[in-house]
């Protein structure tokens, strides 16, 4: 599982990258000043690192959610004891596939921010 969430992260840096060179390339090549054009350049930089900063923000804290809660119901499942172990182990199934499906929601507003 932390192989998929570096994959993801991975992909988001990259997918941010990307806009960024070509926010960069599209103004270059846009017919206006040099100087406005460095102006405009700085200027979607900061925004782009402004958003890719609050989605790692928003990610890092669904992130932290999740294990939060995975080592609560993890808490929980060893205080019932061997005998309720089958649905112990449903109840951990289900938290983890809450927070499976938290980040798939983080994912895509991600993939909706960076387009």
């Amino acid at each position: 599982m932390a192989d998929n969430e570096k994959k993801v992260a991975a992909g988001a840096l990259m997918l941010v990258a990307g806009g960024i060179i070509g926010a960069g390339l599209a103004l270059l090549f846009a017919p206006q000043s040099g100087k406005k054009t460095r102006k405009d350049i700085t200027r979607y930089a900061r925004k782009a690192k402004h958003r890719a900063d609050d989605v790692v923000d928003d990610f890092s804290d669904t992130v932290s959610e999740m294990v939060d809660t995975v080592g609560e119901k993890a808490a929980d499942i060893l205080d019932k004891g061997k005998d309720l172990a089958y649905d112990a182990k449903k109840e951990l199934l289900k938290a983890i596939e809450e927070g499976q499906a938290r980040l798939e929601k983080q994912r895509a507003k991600l993939s909706k921010l960076i387009g």
